[in-house]
């Protein structure tokens, strides 16, 4: 679970600043399943240069709670959680600072989505949430407002982990909480897996990947997994501590995602397998395929260029063809492009594909 946060201030000297507003946001790497909202009232005016940024004065905040009466609601929806902010060194510390002057120890393990667009989405002008979204063609609303930023975070987050091949978020993520979770059993960790179509991850205590499936419905796949009792099944299921899942929304993806994962992440429980491929060229040199997205209006698009194929990811842009730039920053490059063709074309010359956009 992540709770994704913005706070705005009162601004004025380090550490003495107020809180005027706070948005939270719980996220379990798919979905926001809880959120908070509120104007805080913070006892003390807020500086001139704020208030014309952010709109919010003195006078809205007049009958707005005070940081204690919404603390309790603050711990409950971050329980169990990383925190993760735009910037997240100064999200925390004022929520930390907050919570300092009510006597708690306010501990959480955090993630800074500035420091992961750095990693995972390269050469970009600038790493502002603002800018940054923008070039992403990701929509926000009320700038400067804490619920505006931390909704365009959420999106921000999605594509980073969508970006993260290697599981790294994830898997440094899970090694955290299983701490806290030794003893979780394999019926629990099929409760946890909704039925969709994807691709999902066995990881081990120490958050490593250890096996990786597909599937129409993964929910039946994991099912059937920890029903076996070959010999690599029973040692999947003894280190099995947790699982975390992608979703495709279409077979073409779920292939091409596995094909990927596989090669990135080298599971010690999947078979190794040396295919052969056949090096035809598509029909078209440059042209763009889409099919259906994990969620409704989305798209799953993937990107053909002088025959090769530049990359896969999902976007709610139409007219994809005319926003080739703001296209290419958000799909993710797949490296394998002889692996990715041979799949691609496959599925092509099998089935029916839901669109393709020639360039």
């Amino acid at each position: 679970m992540y709770a994704i946060l913005d706070i705005e201030t009162t601004g004025g000297k380090f550490n003495e600043e107020g809180i005027t507003e706070i948005a939270i946001y719980k996220f379990d790497g798919h979905t926001t399943v809880d959120q908070f909202i509120s104007l805080v009232n913070p006892e003390k005016p807020i500086q001139e240069f704020v208030v014309k940024l952010t709109g919010i004065n003195n006078k809205m905040l007049k009958n707005a709670p005070k940081f204690y009466e919404v603390a309790k609601r603050i711990i409950e929806i971050t329980s169990d959680c990383i925190l993760v902010a735009h910037n997240t060194t100064f999200d925390y510390r004022i929520l930390s600072t907050e919570f300092d002057r009510l006597g708690y120890d306010f501990n959480r393990n955090t993630l800074c989505t500035v420091e992961l667009s750095q990693k995972l989405i390269l050469d970009q002008p600038s790493y502002s949430l603002g800018k940054l979204t923008k070039s992403l063609g990701i929509p926000i609303t009320d700038r400067h407002r804490a619920s505006g930023d931390a909704l365009a975070t959420v999106q921000l987050f999605k594509l980073l982990l969508e970006k993260d091949t290697n599981k790294s978020i994830i898997q440094s993520s899970i090694k955290y909480f299983d701490r806290r979770h030794q003893k979780q059993k394999l019926r629990s960790l099929i409760e946890e897996i909704p039925t969709v179509q994807g691709v999902f991850y066995i990881h081990d205590k120490e958050g490593r990947v250890v096996f990786i499936g597909k599937g129409k419905n993964i929910k039946s796949e994991v099912n059937n997994l920890f029903l076996k009792v070959t010999k690599r099944a029973v040692k999947i299921q003894e280190r099995a501590q947790s699982i975390s899942f992608d979703k495709t929304g279409n077979e073409l993806f779920t292939r091409l995602k596995y094909a990927i994962e596989l090669d990135a992440l080298t599971p010690k429980f999947n078979f190794k397998k040396n295919p052969k491929f056949i090096t035809q060229d598509f029909n078209n040199e440059d042209f763009i395929i889409i099919e259906k997205g994990r969620e409704v209006e989305e798209n799953a698009v993937i990107l053909i260029e002088k025959n090769e194929v530049f990359g896969c990811g999902y976007t709610n842009l139409s007219n994809q063809e005319s926003r080739i730039d703001i296209l290419k920053t958000i799909l993710t490059p797949i490296e394998n492009k002889i692996q990715a063709k041979n799949i691609i074309k496959n599925y092509i010359n099998k089935n029916k594909v839901q669109k393709i956009i020639r360039l």
